[in-house]
């Protein structure tokens, strides 16, 4: 949208490929590469430079960027993965989702995997969290031949249809059963993980779970819930993937040292996509925390807006397409 109103734009990026958690996160089977490289040599082509292997924050000082160019968008999404902190959590064998899903889309795509090979060929795993990342754990451990699959959730099951309690146009939590699930995998609802238990090797052998019932809350007070007597037991665990989503943005590096504000969850605060700092501007999920892909692209539309009205006094690019947001 930047480079179509004329303006000169170099996006960053700090793996040797760009396309975030599109290249990275989503796996291969669900979008191929291809499609990524498409779009990337399209807008090349039109003008947009891309830099790779550029690690704003530590390779290069996110000060120096802002005296280099007229504006800095941050757009560097919400990367921190929220953890589970239980005994055991050290063991090997226990991994974020993304480490497992970004290096499976460099084996597929024949690129360097740069951590320990972790595969779950023969081994019994437990995802841990219910949603579409977990899901992709799920179809990623079934093509590698996993002996078992079996993923835990802490929340109840959700209903089949939508609740009345969720009118559209909102985003309905819904039961959702995907491609990945059908292929194999044992799921549970109202389970509390309480412990990952290991050999004397380090590795992680099993799980402790319980299962819960959860309470009303309170008006103003978070739901709680209680362990149910009786129904604790550990279950075989050669691998766990912890895929319970994402907290906020890294806030070292880039956010450091410009100085950027943060607000309560540690999402990047803005007045509209506006930070505390003079023409520098935030979008998706490092500003509205995780978020559909969707909602991404209607946050780099309504920017590009922004910054091209702060750089010439007015804009001509598209406005907001409200059927946009209500089609997610």
């Amino acid at each position: 949208q930047l480079n179509s109103a004329g303006h000169l734009v170099t996006v960053f990026e700090r793996d040797e490929k760009v396309g975030g958690l599109l290249r990275f996160g989503i796996p291969d089977f669900k979008l191929s590469m291809s499609v990524i490289d498409r779009k990337i040599d399209l807008m090349a082509k039109a003008g947009i430079k891309f830099v790779v292997n550029a690690h704003i924050g530590v390779d290069i000082n996110a000060v120096q960027l802002r005296e280099d160019f007229d504006v800095v968008l941050l757009t560097g999404g919400s990367t921190v993965p929220r953890d589970l902190p239980v005994p055991g959590r050290e063991l090997n064998g226990v991994h974020f989702a993304m480490e497992f899903l970004g290096q499976n889309n460099r084996r597929a795509n024949e690129m360097d995997l740069k951590t320990k090979e972790i595969h779950a060929k023969g081994k019994n795993v437990v995802v841990i969290g219910g949603g579409d990342t977990g899901s992709d754990c799920v179809g990623t451990s079934n093509r590698h031949k996993a002996a078992s699959i079996t993923q835990v959730e802490i929340m109840p099951i959700p209903p089949e249809k939508r609740p009345a309690n969720m009118p559209w146009p909102q985003y309905p939590m819904i039961l959702r059963t995907s491609t990945s699930h059908e292929e194999g995998v044992d799921r549970h609802w109202n389970i509390l993980t309480k412990e990952f238990i290991g050999n004397d090797k380090g590795e992680v052998t099993g799980l402790r779970l319980a299962d819960i019932v959860w309470q009303d809350a309170k008006p103003g007070e978070r739901p709680s819930f209680k362990e149910v007597e009786g129904s604790e037991r550990v279950i075989p665990c050669d691998m766990a993937f912890l895929a319970m989503g994402f907290l906020h943005p890294e806030p070292t590096g880039v956010l450091a040292q410009l100085d950027i504000a943060l607000e309560d969850r540690g999402n990047v605060e803005t007045q509209g996509v506006a930070t505390n700092q003079e023409g520098v501007f935030a979008a998706g999920d490092m500003r509205t925390g995780q978020s559909l892909v969707v909602r991404c692209i209607n946050e780099g539309r309504e920017c590009a807006r922004a910054i091209d009205d702060y750089l010439m006094g007015g804009t001509n690019l598209e406005a907001k397409a409200d059927s946009l947001m209500l089609s997610a």
